[in-house]
């Protein structure tokens, strides 16, 4: 059962009951339109009131029929609202603490509305590139007004119960409630205080006007393609709150229908989908039970108080966890400590974050040049260089002090973690937890699980990524885990295209122009080109065989390590991060092509995106056979929220599949014809190729 009926003498109450979000499926509908039905045909019930049990009134569609018929199986949402809205006893919708999406247009069907403070209301739809699809955008102006209501919907963003109740002429809420506890008891109340009200009041009765009509309109449709570009759901949204103005309100939800059927079937909302639920199913490992016990993480040790460093420090003040920062010398703390208040400060300067909640986070941060003064703390992560000689020092000193239990982390981005935790007495407590720079900012944790990691660390470090806002994804040791690995293949693919005729110019705006948030050129100037000239000599004789251009080599032989130097594939001035593109780059390529007897030709953009993005999918087959990575969408994530790939491509994974493996396939066996570039690499991995003859997919 998912929904619950109870008579309360003369009032009807409905419970959704179906975890964790009250999610509205087909049997959660049913019970609706079941409850409804008893309420209707009971003399005695006067009322009725409609709630959610546990932590949501409801939080829209079930995610387990996202994207299936199923969804729309009778009763399907629309039918349920017009169940509600037409009934000859009030209904009375009983909000608290989540009412998005779906759950949100059904409470828009009840005639009244309670609400407990505190509680988060959206209609989030466009952030799948889609519109509501149950009246949302013809039902949210007629209680909100025009601007507020098309605020929300083209957002997506929640805002809080108490805010929307401000709201001049709102009629979103008749009552609000004094807490989540009374609500249950004061909803009943109110629903006997309107039992003999009548007329009924309906929201789709209510007029809905904008004073400057269409021109509005235009303005706002305007503003949402300009921040939008990629995606046409904001747009779209404009179109049909402007229809809830126009004329009666089944025109305007026949409007709605039609967008929202038509954004469905878009690339940009698929691939939205297919994150949406991808994200959620990163955080579940396969043999590692969901109610496997965790390990407490009180207390946080972060040692190194780099850039790096102190970003990872960040993220564990923020969720309000005490940090204990090691350095070696006393000026590398300061320096550390100084960053963090300066990113602070300026949050605060925003406006972003209230002077008072700055102070308690600093007051969570403690220094030492100690290991000794580690002891008891519960976790331990390491960002020192990336040198296996180092990390060996650091993790035999972290051995001697760490209490027994306590997690040991590296955040190494390429190193073996089954080797750091031979350093240790204790393999089973060592994990790798990769953040991206910068740490404090960037949503991606890649948590490297060595061979001998504890099912209970992994428990534990995947609970606290939840705890610190981080989408994490479980990868197994290789040299670059999934994303570095795969970005080798990627950066190598530049170089080519550098010695066969591209500038870095030309191939960072193709990259751009597809839609990553930078191209491979401006990124490894952003990274530090150094720490890539670092990684291809640490490989170069493991991987003699391995063909690469030498311009990236050449580029760091001059000191040109990117934005840190003020000189990279561009030149930077102090301050700003503009790229500038620099003659002596493109001189140099050119001089390297004549020594090399290379003469150069014209490189399309088509090729250039192809080879670079096809040489990330054929990386990643190589990952999935590998056991590197569970699955085909983990990898997706990792480029997403990693490195920029952009989402309304749904990540390279599900772009290949979007264009079909076969065309893949294809497209790779052309490039492997191309003298100049590396014909063994593009034999398609056998996963790949077995799925494009199957004519499957990777998702």
């Amino acid at each position: 059962m998912t929904a619950h009926y109870k008579v309360h003498g003369d009032v009807a109450v409905i419970t959704l009951d179906n975890p964790p979000v009250n999610g509205l499926g087909l049997a959660t509908r049913q019970g609706i339109a079941d409850g409804m039905a008893m309420a209707t045909a009971d003399a005695a019930v006067k009322a009725i009131v409609i709630t959610g049990a546990g932590k949501a009134f409801s939080g829209g569609a079930d995610i387990k029929e996202f994207g299936s018929s199923k969804a729309m199986q009778e009763p399907n949402l629309n039918s349920v609202i017009g169940v509600l809205e037409n009934s000859t006893k009030p209904v009375v919708g009983a909000i608290h603490t989540v009412a998005m999406g779906g759950g949100l247009e059904l409470a828009l069907g009840c005639h009244y509305r309670i609400v407990a403070p505190g509680s988060s209301i959206a209609l989030p739809e466009v952030k799948l590139g889609l519109l509501p699809g149950a009246g949302g955008t013809q039902r949210l102006p007629r209680v909100l007004g025009v601007e507020p209501a098309l605020n929300m919907i083209v957002s997506g963003e929640a805002i809080k119960s108490d805010m929307l109740a401000m709201l001049p002429g709102q009629k979103l809420f008749d009552k609000m409630a004094v807490s989540v506890e009374s609500l249950a008891e004061e909803a009943l109340a109110f629903a006997r205080s309107v039992a003999d009200a009548r007329p009924l009041p309906r929201v789709r009765d209510l007029p809905c006007k904008h004073p400057q009509g269409d021109a509005y309109f235009q303005f706002a449709r305007n503003m949402a393609k300009g921040m939008a570009k990629n995606f046409p759901a904001p747009a779209k949204c404009v179109d049909a709150v402007q229809a809830a103005t126009k004329g009666k309100f089944e025109a305007g939800m026949a409007v709605e229908r039609e967008i929202f059927i038509n954004l469905m079937w878009t690339a940009e909302s698929k691939s939205l989908r297919h994150l949406f639920l991808a994200e959620r199913a990163a955080s579940k490992i396969p043999d590692v039970p969901a109610d496997t016990a965790q390990r407490a993480i009180n207390s946080v040790a972060i040692i190194g108080a780099g850039t790096m460093g102190g970003g990872i420090a960040m993220n564990f003040l923020n969720a309000g966890v005490p940090v204990k920062m090691l350095e070696m010398k006393q000026e590398a703390l300061d320096r550390g400590v100084a960053t963090i208040r300066k990113n602070y400060e300026a949050q605060v300067k925003k406006g972003k974050l209230k002077q008072d909640k700055y102070e308690q986070r600093m007051a969570l941060l403690s220094t030492t040049l100690s290991y000794d003064d580690l002891t008891g703390t519960d976790m331990v992560i390491e960002a020192v260089f990336e040198e296996i000689g180092v990390k060996e020092a650091v993790f035999k000193e972290l051995d001697r002090v760490m209490k027994p239990g306590a997690i040991l982390a590296s955040n190494t981005s390429t190193l073996d973690v089954n080797k750091i935790a031979s350093f240790t007495k204790r393999p089973e407590d060592v994990v790798g937890l990769h953040f991206f720079s910068p740490a404090n900012v960037m949503k991606l944790l890649e948590v490297v699980r060595g061979e001998k990691t504890a099912k209970d660390v992994m428990a534990t470090v995947m609970s606290v990524a939840k705890k610190i806002k981080k989408t994490a994804v479980v990868s197994g040791v290789c040299d670059g885990f999934i994303g570095n690995r795969m970005i080798e293949q990627y950066g190598r693919q530049g170089g080519f295209l550098l010695d066969e005729g591209c500038t870095p110019e030309q191939v960072d705006k193709a990259m751009e122009k597809f839609g990553m948030a930078m191209g491979p050129f401006r990124m490894g100037d952003l990274a530090g080109n150094d720490i890539g000239w670092a990684i291809r000599k640490r490989r170069a004789t493991e991987r003699a065989e391995m063909k690469y251009s030498k311009t990236a080599d050449l580029l760091c032989e001059k000191g040109r390590f990117g934005q840190k130097t003020g000189a990279g594939w561009y030149d930077y001035v102090a301050g700003k991060r503009d790229a500038i593109p620099n003659a002596e780059v493109v001189q140099m390529i050119e001089d390297y092509r004549k020594a090399q007897g290379i003469t150069p030709r014209k490189i399309s953009d088509e090729e250039i995106v192809q080879r670079l993005v096809f040489a990330l999918v054929n990386e990643a087959a190589r990952i999935l056979e590998d056991g590197i990575a569970n699955k085909a969408s983990d990898i997706d994530i990792v480029y997403i929220f990693g490195y920029g790939f952009p989402a309304h491509r749904g990540g390279p994974m599900n772009y290949a599949d979007e264009l079909g493996l076969f065309n893949v396939v294809q497209a790779m066996n052309r490039f492997a014809q191309n003298p100049l570039d590396d014909a063994k690499f593009w034999q398609p991995a056998p996963l790949l190729a077995k799925l494009a003859a199957e004519g499957k997919t990777f998702n």
